[in-house]
């Protein structure tokens, strides 16, 4: 497979990428994540992944003067929803904590939008959804989770790999690396093709 250029500092996204032994180097942009309102949740998560490869491939340009186009750029992000209200990265303690304790004893759904953009302008994008289901938190778990792990670079403000994953969550419907970061089944079946 072909050396690809994640459009991430995800240390996520990297060890993934790294344990399915897709060959990579990380070129990243920070990029305004702001969506318009008419979008639905799979269009805003692919939306916002669709404007990190686009500002990756501006970078390029600038950067290595071209000299990286030839490559396919992945770029993804991951949006956390519950009750249709979109949970992006919590700015600081309190909101982490609002977060978690939202999240307790209820459904909310982790979607990764993910774009492919190739050399020569060809994208490919997809939205992956996957239903997570947490027990009851308290306030204590949440304070206990928040000050050991810090999760302000988490959408939702938790990761499932995580000591709040192993003991707050009972069930999940779908893709558990999808929760991570990357749905890894579905971007290698792409970078297959």
């Amino acid at each position: 497979m072909q050396e690809i250029i994640l459009a991430s500092h995800s240390p996520r996204r990297k060890e993934l990428l790294e344990k399915v032994g897709i060959p990579f180097i990380v070129v990243a942009k920070a990029t305004d994540e702001s969506f318009p309102t008419s979008l639905t949740k799979n269009e805003i998560a692919i939306h916002i992944a669709r404007n990190k490869a686009l500002a990756v491939k501006e970078k390029i340009t600038a950067d290595f003067h071209g000299e990286l186009n030839h490559k396919t750029i992945l770029a993804a992000d991951t949006i956390v929803v519950v009750d249709e209200t979109i949970l992006g990265k919590p700015a600081n303690r309190a909101e982490a904590i609002r977060m978690i304790l939202s999240l307790s004893n209820r459904m909310h759904q982790v979607i990764t939008g993910v774009v492919l953009l190739s050399g020569d302008g060809t994208e490919m994008s997809l939205a992956e959804v996957t239903n997570v289901y947490f027990n009851p938190i308290t306030e204590e778990e949440a304070n206990y989770y928040v000050d050991n792990y810090q999760p302000y670079d988490k959408a939702g403000g938790y990761a499932i790999q995580e000591w709040i994953g192993y003991v707050g969550i009972k069930a999940i419907e779908g893709d558990y690396y999808n929760v991570m970061g990357l749905p890894l089944n579905k971007i290698y079946g792409l970078l297959c093709k």
